[in-house]
């Protein structure tokens, strides 16, 4: 079945949902966005999305034109009509039309349904590649729709027959494109702390390793990530993923680490019940 949106108040199909080009998402590129998927034809961790989605428009100082108790109905419709099992749901906040390109009066608000696209099974094995980029997003605690780097860099990611790119900036790693970085070293389980966007799915997995491994929450050097035990990345779509190249240095023994599969035996079985 096609996909449907809804678009201020109204659900149509997504191919006669249409945006008018004085949109200051468009002009400006001020606008947010969030992303989660379903299990079972549930929403995942809603509330924590919600959250995220809510905290965003305030930091952009974007007004939110939706209650979460009718978002949640919303939702649902669109998830029924998709016909899927499980599909992948997107909202976009953007500014509003504008007749100075400056003033913003009245926001836009689009709620999507969208396949999910996974990651390939393979790669759970034997990990991904990333390339290493001098770079750190504008507002990374903002999930925001400025991706003009990422996109950018798509042929050199390609080039390379990497995945995804990793962020770094004064020695220190903060993220990849669209999900959350974590390391071990022996035991201890490290993710950064500063210029990232706080995930929900890195929320999830520490929540899940409590009580397994000492947990930091710390700055991370490109030196010590290069030589962590083990490397993984988490997000919507990728759960816990292991990474095991970046651009020629091989991570780890080059294939997914044995902690990094509790983990993601963790949220798989997690996932398999919500």
């Amino acid at each position: 079945m096609a996909h449907h949106c809804y678009f201020n108040g109204k659900i149509g199909s997504v191919e006669q949902a249409s945006v008018y080009i004085t949109d200051l998402g468009l002009l400006r590129g001020y606008g947010l966005f969030d992303y989660f998927r379903t299990y079972n034809g549930r929403p995942f961790q809603w509330d924590w999305y919600w959250e995220r989605y809510e905290r965003s428009a305030r930091l952009l100082r974007l007004p939110n034109p939706i209650q979460k108790g009718e978002a949640y109905k919303v939702v649902m419709q669109l998830i029924e009509k998709s016909g899927l099992g499980d599909c992948a749901i997107r909202f976009i906040l953007t500014g509003g039309y504008s007749a100075d390109s400056v003033s913003s009066t009245s926001p836009n608000l689009l709620i999507i349904s969208e396949d999910i696209h996974p990651v390939k099974p393979e790669e759970y094995l034997t990990g991904i590649k990333v390339i290493a980029y001098d770079f750190v997003r504008d507002l990374p605690e903002v999930k925001s729709t400025d991706y003009k780097h990422f996109m950018i860099l798509q042929q050199d990611i390609k080039a390379a027959k990497a995945s995804d790119v990793l962020f770094h900036k004064n020695g220190y790693i903060s993220e990849l494109s669209r999900s959350n970085v974590f390391i071990f070293k022996g035991d201890t389980l490290i993710t950064p702390d500063t210029d990232i966007l706080k995930g929900i799915t890195r929320r999830t997995t520490l929540a899940l390793a409590e009580g397994h491994f000492k947990i930091e929450e710390r700055g991370i050097t490109f030196t010590e990530l290069l030589e962590a035990d083990e490397v993984f990345t988490t997000s919507t779509t990728k759960r816990v993923l292991p990474i095991t190249r970046v651009d020629d240095h091989v991570l780890g023994s080059g294939k997914i680490g044995e902690k990094t599969q509790f983990l993601l035996d963790l949220i798989n079985e997690k996932v398999k019940n919500w």
